[in-house]
C-alpha cells in the first residue's frame, strides 16, 4: 500500500494512493512541498510531476479525493464543495485524474489558509 501523509499548516492528514500511472509518479515523486492555494474547500498546489490526462478523468470527485491536475501539474486534495459544486460534494474546475483517498478527519483542512506550507510524504511506519 501506499499510504501518504500531509502536512499543511497546523494540520496532519493521512491518505492512500491507488493503483494509477498518475499515482505512482506522485508516489515517485515523493516527498515535496508546495505552497496551498485554495479553491472553495480545495486545496491545490504546484508537484514535480508531470503527466497526461488519463481517460478517466472527471470533474465530480468526492469529499476526501485525492487528485492530480493535470493542466497545472498540480495534487489537489478536496474536502466540500468548489465554486464549480451543483450540490456538497466537490467539482473540480477541469478534469482531474483521481490518484488517492484521504481518510480519517478530512475537515481539519478547512483551517489550512492560503500560503500554508504542505509536505506531502510517504507515511511513517508506527
Amino acid at each position: 500500500m501506499k499510504d501518504i501523509m500531509i502536512v499543511a499548516g497546523d494540520v496532519l492528514v493521512w491518505g492512500r494512493l491507488n493503483e494509477s500511472e498518475t499515482a505512482e509518479k506522485i508516489w515517485q515523486a515523493l516527498p515535496f512541498e508546495g505552497t496551498a492555494a485554495l479553491w472553495g474547500d480545495e486545496i491545490y498546489f504546484e508537484i514535480p510531476v508531470v503527466a497526461p490526462q488519463a481517460p478517466d478523468a472527471r470533474v465530480d470527485v468526492g469529499v476526501g479525493t485525492l487528485a492530480y491536475w493535470p493542466i497545472g501539474h498540480a495534487l489537489c486534495i478536496f474536502f466540500g464543495p468548489t465554486p464549480a459544486s451543483v450540490d456538497e460534494q466537490p467539482r473540480a474546475y477541469s478534469p482531474v485524474n483521481v490518484v488517492g483517498q484521504l481518510f480519517g478527519d478530512v475537515q481539519a483542512l478547512r483551517r489550512v489558509r492560503h500560503g500554508d506550507r504542505v509536505r506531502v510524504a510517504p507515511a511513517e511506519v508506527k
